[in-house]
């Protein structure tokens, strides 16, 4: 970190700087040298607030702007291009400054986030025209490569895993999990098995215990990696954490209560979201045991050398390229898990078999289904950003579409004579008290932000609608 500053000032810090590691100097915020630091009472509360996410790319609301300093600023106005100039920080002192409007979080977050950085979104936590006192500030999301709901960051095509890896005696539980979908996964087994999942799961995250880095980049290789503190994977702890979430005496329920290594990374997992302050996870609702003995098991090498989701050659064509043609990202992503876990046993693959020839045989039923699936749009995701609070109006309108859209596609299969479609039309729920909800209380094409207003319909009470819309676009 490079400061312009008085000579002993800096002599000072230059010698501390090489001896104190990047976190810590962060923290001594009470020693001299930090007063020297930290003279304007904002960059006093940036520093207190840094020091809490030492390891994340600080966004810190100043005004109509987001704004980093310090290491932050070289590191962020490298990765998203924008200039890197100077803050006055105190009498004759400065540090490194970069930031764009707030507006533009939306451009810039994506790419600090795929670049593999956590960001800690930092806002004004009250009006600044309303006090005379330095704006209250404090983190309102802290957003990692594993752990986003933003749509701008996401692959639509495919799923956005964090997972989490626990080492045994003489094997290994791992745990995924897609935030955005509600997916959450478990297994153990041998090495070779855990390193098979990592590669075919592809998770943009994997939480590791901070003893055993070295050992995990020896038996899988290069992940982006968190390091959490031992206790996070302690059986106990795995357990208790576990049995909170979901309300329950026991794991017996989810068939995952034998998988003991798996159970610790599951539970390191909900530690993780925690500590990344994602405590509205009410979509994540059951804990799902990967099946080994039904998956043919694909190493990475295999995946490759047949192209199956990507090519070898830049201008290449892989395998999910001539398939996918699907009309929803829901489809997209279950043909991408379909392609790398293909199924061992042969009734389920003739069921499959069977409906695609039903479609065959009646193409006016595939053309029903194609026309209702393309206005479901991706139900799946909209509902996990209800679940955290984090729905759009137009989003929810877009849950209304998806909802009146599922009727016919319920129908239809109740109606057809294969065995496969009438169990899916039994289990479609068209939800049809919160769809005629929706209709009633929210306008028709509301704005993208309920700051715009324009979203409650005429007729409802605007006091109560405005406080629901606050609970749920927030």
């Amino acid at each position: 970190m490079q400061f312009v500053l008085h000579k002993d000032t800096e002599r000072v810090i230059n010698l501390t700087v090489k001896l104190v590691p990047l976190c810590d100097f962060y923290k001594i915020t009470n020693t001299t040298m930090a007063k020297q630091i930290v003279e304007t009472p904002m960059m006093k509360q940036y520093f207190d607030i840094k020091a809490k996410h030492p390891d994340a790319i600080l966004l810190f609301r100043v005004g109509d702007f987001y704004e980093m300093y310090g290491d932050d600023a070289v590191i962020g106005a490298e990765i998203v291009g924008i200039v890197q100039t100077k803050k006055a920080n105190g009498p004759g002192q400065f540090i490194e400054m970069a930031g764009f409007p707030h507006h533009a979080l939306d451009t810039y977050l994506p790419k600090l986030v795929r670049a593999g950085k956590r960001v800690a979104i930092c806002d004004q936590l009250e009006d600044p025209k309303m006090t005379k006192k330095l704006v209250k500030r404090g983190v309102t999301e802290l957003v990692t490569p594993g752990v986003s709901i933003n749509d701008t960051i996401l692959n639509h095509k495919e799923n956005n895993f964090l997972a989490s890896v626990h080492f045994g005696k003489g094997s290994c539980g791992v745990a995924f999990l897609d935030i955005s979908t509600g997916e959450f996964l478990t297994a153990e087994g041998p090495r070779e098995y855990i390193d098979k999942l990592l590669n075919n799961f592809s998770p943009k995250e994997v939480l590791i215990e901070r003893a055993n880095r070295k050992r995990f980049e020896e038996d899988f290789g290069r992940f982006l990696t968190f390091e959490m503190e031992d206790w996070a994977f302690t059986p106990d702890s795995a357990q208790e954490r576990l049995l909170k979430h979901f309300e329950t005496k026991n794991l017996k329920g989810f068939g995952v209560q034998h998988l003991k290594l798996g159970v610790v990374a599951a539970g390191a997992i909900l530690h993780y979201l925690d500590l990344t302050q994602h405590t509205q996870i009410a979509h994540i609702t059951a804990l799902a045991r990967i099946e080994e003995d039904r998956y043919v098991r694909l190493d990475k090498f295999t995946v490759r050398s047949l192209e199956l989701i990507g090519t070898m050659n830049e201008d290449g064509t892989s395998l999910l390229d001539v398939l996918d043609h699907t009309v929803s990202p829901m489809g997209s992503r279950m043909l991408r898990r379909w392609l790398l876990f293909p199924l061992k046993d042969i009734k389920p693959i003739q069921e499959r078999q069977d409906v695609v020839e039903y479609f065959f045989r009646h193409p006016d039923m595939k053309e029903l289904l194609e026309t209702q699936l393309a206005q479901i749009g991706d139900l799946e995701r909209i509902i996990s950003k209800v679940a955290v609070g984090r729905v759009s109006p137009r989003e929810v309108v877009q849950l209304k579409v998806a909802l009146r859209a599922i009727e016919p596609i319920k129908e239809a299969c109740l109606n057809s004579d294969e065995p496969s479609l009438c169990r899916i039309g039994e289990q479609l729920n068209p939800c049809t008290l919160i769809r005629e909800r929706i209709e009633k209380e929210v306008m028709p094409d509301p704005p993208l932000l309920l700051n715009k207003g324009n979203v409650i319909s005429k007729g409802v009470n605007q006091e109560a609608g405005r406080s629901a819309c606050d609970r749920l676009f927030r």
